[in-house]
């Protein structure tokens, strides 16, 4: 099969990430999805511009995003302010498209798409917001939840103002689409059309490339459970460069 015929055309649907840190690695990850996807528009949103213009990526200068509340303020209240299009793929640095051939045009047919949550065991586990798909509907509705704490904009979409969206109309993915679209903490079934996590990250990429990528991100940026997670998870690889890393970030 061609190259043409596995790489989706998708013109109702932007490629964005909003960020305030990891500049050039959330820059590898728009990379990586238009290598694996044509979009209708590629926007980095970030009080700073790129090092370089980027061929089919366009910079819009935001307010700078400096925490976690931040970046959940914006994408439930502003990022609606930038999207055209009827879906917007949302990515970071640490999740994007891994397989265009993987699309599926079911997934448009919801409001939020996202990787299941293996560790809620109702029907409020989809989903992952750091590759998601999300309606211009969802968007919308999104500038009205509350932003009471904690402020976690996939967990409120998804989990505490689900059931009132849903009386709105808004469609969450079934969990069995879910698991087509993307893996964060579910084992990858290996047809996943993107994926989201610096854990699963690390794993795709060799080891030279990993490490320098975690040594170019800002020394916060990785929560400590994940700087845990990846120390753990080198030592058991023998990647100790890597593993030494961590050790210093965790000091």
């Amino acid at each position: 099969m061609s190259l043409l015929q596995t790489r989706p055309q998708l013109p109702a649907v932007t490629l964005v990430a909003v960020t305030g840190v990891a500049l050039a690695a959330t820059l590898e990850a728009l990379r990586a999805s238009l290598a694996q996807a044509d979009f209708a528009e590629v926007l980095l949103l970030s009080d700073r511009p790129p090092p370089s213009k980027e061929p089919g990526i366009s910079w819009r200068q935001i307010e700078p995003i400096r925490s976690r509340d931040d970046y959940s303020r914006f994408m439930l209240r502003g990022l609606v302010e930038h999207i055209r299009t009827p879906h917007a793929l949302c990515v970071q640095w640490d999740g994007y498209v891994l397989d265009g051939s993987a699309w599926d045009p079911a997934f448009l047919e919801y409001d939020y798409v996202g990787a299941s949550w293996p560790h809620f065991h109702d029907d409020h586990n989809v989903g992952n917001g750091g590759f998601s798909l999300r309606s211009r509907r969802v968007l919308e509705a999104s500038r009205e939840l509350p932003l009471d704490p904690p402020l976690i904009e996939d967990v409120i979409i998804c989990r505490r103002c689900r059931p009132d969206l849903e009386r709105q109309g808004i469609r969450f993915a079934p969990e069995a689409v879910a698991s087509r679209f993307s893996y964060e903490r579910m084992p990858p079934r290996g047809d996943e059309f993107g994926f989201h996590g610096s854990f699963n990250l690390v794993r795709l990429l060799p080891a030279d490339q990993a490490l320098r990528l975690i040594r170019s991100l800002e020394p916060e940026l990785l929560a400590r459970s994940e700087r845990w997670e990846l120390l753990g998870w080198a030592l058991r690889r023998g990647r100790f460069a890597f593993a030494l890393e961590m050790l210093r970030r965790l000091a």
